[in-house]
C-alpha cells in the first residue's frame, strides 16, 4: 500500500491511541507474535510436506514401493536440505530460477495438453458465479469441498519471505505473468483431466501426466519441493533475525552468509530446531499433513484509514469462510501447525515479558552521573592502574551492575570504559567512525558506542582495540599532560568486565509472572547465546560480573 505525506485524521487518532494505551500494545505485540510463530513453524511444516508429496509419486510405478520407502526418501532428502543451509542461499540459489521455470514451463504445457485432450470447456471455471451457483446448489457439499480448494493458496507466504532477497516489484512481476498463470493452467488441466478419470483423485497431479514425461517430472517435482522448501527456511531465518532485533526472541547465532544482501542469514541453531521437527513430521505422520495458517496484515500508520479497511474487511472475510471449513481437519492433523506455533510463542512470550521485566528495572534504577562522581570520590574506592573495559547492552544511561560492582569490589581501574556493541545494518563500518566515546563526569570514567558492520570481524586481542579506544578519549582531552597519562595508562595492565544479570521474581508477583521469570525466562537465558558472544575477547584478562535482578 502506499505511503503518503499526509496522516488522515483516523490514523492518526488510532496511532496516538495505540502509543498511549498499554493494552493496544500489548494486544498488538500478541498479535504479531502470533503470526511470527505461526511463520517459524511453517518453516517445518512446508518442507515436510512438499518433499513428502513429491515423492509420494513413486508409489504409482511400482506396488513394492511402500511408505516405509517414501518417508526415508523424504528423511534423506530433508537432511541434505538443511545440511547445506549454512551455504547461505546465494551459494545454492544460482539453479533455483531455472529449476523454478522448468517446473512452471513443464506444468503449463502439461496443463495445456490436458485441457485440449479431455475438456476444454474447463476454461470456463475462471468465472467466480460457478462456485456461487454449486454453493446455492449445495452448500454442505460445496463447504467441504473448500478445505481442499484452500491448498491452493498455501505457500502464499514465500511472497513476503522473499523481500528479503528480491525487491517488491520483481516479486510481483513474477507472481502476476509466471505463478499465477501458470498455477490456474496447471489446475485446470488437472481439473479437465478428473472429469474424465474421477477414480484418479487421490493421485490426481502425477496420475494426469503423459506416460513418456513422468520421470522427468518427478525429478523436476522432486527439486522443485526443495526449492519451496528452502524459501520457507530461509523466511524463518529471516523473521527470527527480525524478533532478535526488537528483544522478542532468545539470542541465537545469526550469521550473514551474503556481503551483498543484509536480508540472507543463517542461524545454526534454528535450522537445527526445524530440522528435527520436520523430520518429526515426516516420520511421525508418514504422509501429508495439511496446513492452516493465519497470516497478520502490519497497519502502515500513513496509509489512508479507508485504503486499510478496503483492503482488510474483503480479505478477512475470505479467510473467514476458509477458516471455519477447516475446523474440523484439527483433530486429523491440523492441530499440528498450532502446536508448533504455540511452542514458538511460549518462549517468545516469556523471553519478551522477562526482556521488558528487565527494561524497566534497569530504567529505574540507572545511575546518575551524579551518583558515580560520588562513589568515585569516596575515600573507600581505590583507583587501581590500568584500563577496564565495562560491557553493557545498555545504551543509554549507567547501568545498575555498574554501581553493584563499584560497591562490592571497592575498587575502579584509572580509566573506565562503559562499552556498548551494536552492529548496524551495513556490510562494514570504517575505522574512523567504529568508536564514539564520550566523557561521564568524573575524571577517568568514559562511554563508548562500538559500532560494527554485519560482516566486521569483532576481533578484540591484541593491542590495536584499546589503542583505538585510547585515541579517541585523547581527543576529549585539553592539555598534553592528560594526553600522556591516558597514554600510559593504555599501555598498563587491561581488564575486560562483561556484565550478566540473573532475573528473580519477587513474592508480589503471581504464580503464572514467577513461574514465567524464574522458570521459563531463566532457562531460555541460560541456554541462549550472550549479548557479546560474538566479540573474541582475551580470556585471560576477561571477569564475568553478575547480579540478581529482584523483579
Amino acid at each position: 500500500m502506499p505511503c503518503y505525506s499526509e496522516e488522515g485524521s483516523l490514523s492518526k487518532r488510532a496511532r496516538k491511541f495505540v502509543e498511549r494505551n498499554c493494552g493496544a500494545q500489548n494486544f498488538l505485540t500478541v498479535i504479531v507474535l502470533i503470526g511470527t510463530c505461526m511463520v517459524i513453524g511453517d518453516g517445518a511444516l512446508t518442507p515436510a510436506t512438499c518433499v513428502l508429496s513429491a515423492i509420494q509419486g513413486i508409489q504409482s510405478r511400482s506396488s513394492k514401493i511402500t511408505q516405509d520407502h517414501v518417508v526415508w526418501i523424504s528423511v534423506v532428502l530433508l537432511v541434505l536440505v538443511f545440511a547445506f543451509q549454512h551455504c547461505g542461499t546465494t551459494k545454492v540459489s544460482f539453479s533455483f530460477s531455472p529449476i523454478m521455470l522448468m517446473w512452471f514451463a513443464s506444468n503449463i504445457s502439461i496443463g495445456i495438453y490436458n485441457i485440449i485432450k479431455y475438456y476444454p470447456s474447463i476454461l470456463k471455471a475462471l468465472s467466480p458465479h460457478y462456485i456461487l451457483n454449486f454453493f446455492m446448489r449445495d452448500t454442505n457439499a460445496a463447504w467441504d469441498l473448500l478445505r481442499a480448494v484452500f491448498l491452493a493458496i498455501t505457500g502464499a507466504e514465500a511472497m513476503f519471505a522473499d523481500l528479503g532477497h528480491f525487491n517488491k516489484r520483481a516479486i510481483q512481476l513474477g507472481f502476476s505473468f509466471v505463478v499465477y498463470p501458470s498455477l490456474i493452467i496447471t489446475y485446470a488441466g488437472e481439473t479437465a483431466y478428473l472429469i474424465k478419470n474421477p477414480d484418479k483423485i487421490t493421485d490426481a497431479y502425477y496420475s494426469s501426466i503423459p506416460e513418456s514425461v513422468y520421470w522427468p517430472m518427478f525429478v523436476v517435482s522432486t527439486l522443485a519441493a526443495i526449492v519451496s522448501s528452502q524459501s520457507m527456511i530461509s523466511a524463518s531465518f529471516s523473521i527470527v533475525k527480525q524478533s532478535l532485533a526488537l528483544g522478542c526472541f532468545p539470542r541465537v547465532n545469526i550469521i550473514h552468509t551474503s556481503s551483498t544482501y543484509h536480508g540472507q542469514v543463517y542461524s545454526p541453531e534454528i535450522n537445527y530446531l526445524l530440522m528435527i521437527l520436520t523430520i518429526g513430521l515426516v516420520v511421525g505422520f508418514k504422509g501429508g499433513v495439511e496446513l492452516a495458517n493465519a497470516y497478520v496484515m502490519l497497519l502502515i500508520w500513513k496509509t489512508n484509514a479507508l485504503l486499510v479497511l478496503g483492503f482488510f474487511l474483503p480479505f478477512m472475510l475470505i479467510e473467514v469462510i476458509f477458516m471455519t471449513s477447516l475446523l474440523n481437519k484439527i483433530p486429523q492433523g491440523g492441530w499440528v501447525p498450532f502446536a508448533i506455533s504455540v511452542f514458538f510463542l511460549i518462549i517468545m512470550l516469556s523471553w519478551t515479558y522477562g526482556r521488558c521485566k528487565k527494561t524497566v528495572y534497569e530504567a529505574e534504577r540507572k545511575m546518575s552521573i551524579s551518583e558515580l562522581d560520588d562513589m568515585l570520590s569516596s575515600s573507600n574506592v581505590y583507583r587501581t592502574p590500568g584500563i577496564c573495559l565495562f560491557f553493557t547492552d545498555l545504551v543509554y544511561g549507567i547501568p545498575p551492575i555498574v554501581r553493584h560492582y563499584i560497591q562490592n569490589t571497592k575498587s575502579v581501574r584509572e580509566i573506565m570504559v562503559i562499552v556498548t556493541i551494536r552492529t548496524l545494518q551495513t556490510k562494514s563500518v570504517a575505522p574512523e567512525d567504529r568508536f564514539n566515546v564520550g566523557k561521564l563526569g568524573h575524571e577517568g570514567v568514559y562511554r563508548c558506542l562500538v559500532q560494527f558492520g554485519y560482516k566486521d570481524s569483532q576481533d578484540m586481542n591484541g593491542d590495536e582495540y584499546v589503542a583505538s579506544i585510547a585515541t579517541k578519549i585523547q581527543e576529549l582531552t585539553h592539555s598534553r599532560n592528560e594526553e600522556q597519562e591516558i597514554q600510559t595508562t593504555a599501555q598498563r595492565e587491561v581488564v575486560f568486565l562483561i556484565g550478566r544479570t540473573i532475573l528473580k521474581a519477587n513474592k508480589d508477583n503471581g504464580t503464572i509472572a514467577r513461574f514465567t521469570i524464574d522458570c521459563l525466562y531463566r532457562f531460555l537465558q541460560k541456554t541462549s547465546r550472550q549479548a557479546i558472544t560474538a566479540l573474541k575477547m582475551p580470556s585471560d584478562r576477561t571477569l564475568q560480573i553478575g547480579m540478581v535482578y529482584e523483579i
